[in-house]
């Protein structure tokens, strides 16, 4: 494998794939593989889903991209299926999670300037992840990402995950606060879920204080909690939430959702982006949520995700080291007692990609449409290595 043209910027493991079928994947020599991340939550369908590749195939056929200077009718129809399984107003599209936040930001300062206040602060998360452009990093919380991109942008507060009190004491200090961007189950983080009440009550200080209450759902959003949208298994509406991952199940596309105080904020010439929202990356997401509605996927999210938490709880329980599972659907982390990177390899060894994040938490993103069979698969396979791994 080859890469001296390809700018350094990521650890890769040693394989590259050539094609996939469902949740297993081929590489060029031919090995099969679980995939168990799913290119970190995006492949939702799997791979090579025969309603998508149709989708996709007929759209290359018309047309692939126009520009937002233009209607886009596939844009029109996401958009109004986005909003009407969310309980929402309206949508931009762009192109990445990155974007997708780095669109709720800005318009969370538009709003806050256009309410008088010029120094908006936008309160964010311990451990949480956001993206990589400078906005977003600095709305992150990984110091270890930010390092050696200073100055970081200004305007942000941060304050612990899950955490009520702390939210009192950052509106008691600051009166420039704007917004709340918060993940309603922390992925990069480590898979941490928040509590529903602490949910309900960011809902609650936001109204009372006039502020945005913005989600970040790229990684939990789109069926992987077994909702459509992770808010909704806390009864709430919010005001801005941001799309990505896995609404295109692999074309890159974005979005950042508006309701309410934060609809018709941005107006032409306030905010864009060239490739956001094209014909191919649009018709991918209406095929996907269709794919997703057909086969029952959010069900099945739910259920699998209990058989594999459940699974690695029988499996692990009592051994050494072995801290906990969690999670939420299908995006479900299995923590240990020390760092554990090393297992990325071991477990690609026994063929089935998983990723570690937060030092010590095995983080699995399976697509969708995983089944009984696969999901015990998944337990088995990983289990086993983890004891392997513990044992040394």
């Amino acid at each position: 494998m080859s890469n001296s043209h390809v700018m350094n910027t990521y650890g890769r493991q040693p394989v590259t794939f050539s094609h996939g079928k469902g949740v297993w994947i081929w590489d060029e020599a031919g090995r099969k593989y679980l995939d168990a991340m799913a290119g970190i939550a995006v492949s939702g369908l799997g791979h090579a889903h025969p309603k998508l590749t149709a989708a996709l195939t007929d759209q290359l056929g018309k047309l692939i991209h126009t520009s937002n200077l233009y209607g886009v009718r596939n844009q029109e129809t996401l958009a109004d299926r986005i909003c009407a399984l969310s309980g929402m107003e309206e949508v931009f599209f762009c192109s990445s999670g990155s974007e997708a936040n780095e669109s709720a930001i800005k318009l969370a300062r538009y709003y806050a300037h256009q309410n008088g206040n010029n120094n908006a602060a936008i309160i964010v998360m311990e451990r949480a992840w956001h993206g990589r452009t400078l906005a977003t990093l600095s709305a992150t919380g990984n110091r270890k990402a930010q390092a050696g991109f200073e100055p970081l942008v200004q305007g942000f507060v941060r304050v612990p995950y899950n955490d009520i009190q702390s939210i009192k004491q950052a509106a008691d200090v600051n009166p420039n606060i704007a917004a709340i961007l918060v993940e309603v189950l922390q992925g990069e983080g480590g898979i941490h879920v928040a509590d529903i009440e602490y949910v309900r009550f960011l809902r609650k200080i936001c109204d009372e204080k006039g502020w945005l209450l913005m989600l970040d759902e790229v990684q939990c959003g789109i069926g992987r909690t077994g909702k459509w949208f992770g808010f909704q298994h806390a009864g709430i509406q919010c005001d801005a939430m941001t799309l990505a991952k896995g609404l295109g199940s692999g074309v890159p596309i974005g979005a950042c959702v508006a309701a309410g105080k934060a609809a018709h904020v941005l107006k032409p010439g306030t905010h864009g982006s060239t490739f956001g929202g094209g014909p191919l990356a649009c018709r991918a997401g209406i095929a996907t949520l269709a794919a997703m509605e057909d086969e029952g996927l959010l069900a099945n999210a739910t259920k699998m995700g209990e058989v594999i938490r459940n699974g690695f709880r029988e499996a692990l329980g009592g051994t050494p080291g072995f801290v906990e599972a969690r999670g939420m659907g299908l995006m479900i982390g299995v923590e240990l007692d020390r760092p554990c990177g090393g297992l990325v390899n071991l477990a690609l060894e026994a063929g089935v990609l998983i990723n570690v994040t937060a030092d010590r938490v095995i983080r699995l993103l399976p697509p969708l449409v995983i089944n009984e069979a696969e999901s015990r698969e998944l337990v088995a396979r990983v289990s086993a290595v983890v004891k392997k791994f513990l044992s040394k």
